[in-house]
């Protein structure tokens, strides 16, 4: 109970503010770095060195062998020779040191390995949340110096020119799309309506005998005009699910890209007005490395707006071909079944739907059999 934690022993050293240890307190630190080392040791000598702070001396703490339980001969006084210097290169090397839970000094021989700092995920979300509002502060600010007409901004204006041509052709390929959806709709009413009359002609033909023929010939008519009915239907069904991807998908991907392009062109626009303010502003210490930093980043989105023109591009080029090969072959097809229909002409109708491999779909033919069912 009377002995002294080790932990305590040597919890603070005194020094002044120019590095000098307090001689009040010499003769207590001496006691307690005797008292923190285990007796019977049997080191001739221990040294603990230090490095650092802006004085090149060096903190030595010096002490003899310690004699055993029965010797009466005392230890050597210990001799410390404190030092700005030493407590700077303790502090900056780590040191060799390691203090375990119980309060000991032990020397450690070997390298040392400083284990690299643990991320804090909180901190990097942080990070990533202050990078992208700034990015966006800039971006807005950009888009509405444009609007105002103060700012600048780049123009490439021969993609520019194919971007509003590409837009202006979506329109109305849409509107196309919207009237051919409308004549199906209609065309299908029709059909039923035409394949109902039939259905009511023949009815009355086998109950009316003195109109037994007259009867016969609508209903036969009524029937053969929903059959070249269904397959013009047929034909312009195909027209559209054909133009419908063109419109929604093969163009929509190309203005997905080109809607990437305009949000890369604003923030290069963003990053090049901050960098050429820097520039015209004063060149200092406190400048220079904002200017540094700016330079960097601008050639960054520098980079990714060439790329992403560079996209747009390609994708303009091989969406011009593509839209080509389909509108002809859809517009070949839709002129030659409504020819064909209203000239009465079933087999030339017929005929072009083979030519564009479209097969009918007949009633009831998507719903499984009941051997399927099972």
């Amino acid at each position: 109970m009377a002995q002294e934690s080790p932990k305590n022993s040597a919890a603070e050293i005194p020094v002044t503010s120019n590095g000098q240890l307090e001689d009040s307190h010499e003769h207590s630190f001496n006691r307690d770095l005797k008292h923190s080392l285990p007796v019977g040791l049997g080191l001739s000598e221990t040294k603990i060195t230090s490095h650092g702070f802006d004085s090149t001396k060096e903190g030595v703490v010096e002490a003899g062998p310690f004699p055993g339980k029965g010797s009466s001969a005392s230890p050597k006084s210990s001799v410390i020779s404190p030092s700005s210097a030493a407590a700077s290169r303790l502090a900056g090397q780590g040191c060799d040191l390691i203090i375990p839970t119980g309060g000991r000094a032990q020397q450690k021989s070997g390298p040392v390995v400083l284990a690299d700092e643990v991320k804090n995920p909180a901190m990097e979300k942080l990070e990533l949340v202050r990078k992208w509002s700034l990015n966006t502060y800039k971006c807005t600010r950009q888009i509405i110096s444009e609007k105002l007409g103060r700012g600048s901004r780049t123009v490439d204006l021969e993609l520019e020119a194919q971007i509003d041509i590409l837009r202006d052709n979506k329109k109305k390929y849409e509107n196309i799309l919207r009237l051919a959806q409308t004549l199906s709709t209609q065309l299908f009413q029709m059909v039923h309506t035409q394949r109902q009359l039939g259905d009511a002609f023949a009815d009355l033909s086998l109950k009316s005998l003195e109109l037994h023929e007259e009867f016969g010939y609508n209903a036969e008519t009524q029937k053969l005009l929903a059959k070249n009915g269904e397959t013009l239907l047929g034909a312009i069904n195909f027209f559209i699910a054909s133009v419908n991807t063109l419109v929604n998908k093969t163009i929509e991907d190309t203005l997905l890209t080109v809607k990437q392009y305009e949000s890369a062109r604003i923030e290069y626009d963003a990053y090049r007005t901050d960098l050429e303010e820097l520039n015209l502003g004063p060149r200092d210490a406190n400048t220079l490395p904002k200017i540094e930093q700016s330079q960097q980043l601008f050639q960054v989105h520098k980079e990714k707006y060439d790329k992403m023109r560079n996209d747009v591009s390609i994708k303009l080029k091989f969406l011009e071909e593509n839209k080509v090969k389909v509108l002809h072959n859809q517009l070949v097809l839709f002129h030659n079944a409504i020819a064909a229909y209203f000239a009465g002409n079933q087999k030339q109708l017929e005929q072009t739907l083979k030519q564009f491999h479209i097969k009918l779909k007949t009633p009831g033919a998507d719903a499984p059999s009941w051997l399927e069912e099972q």
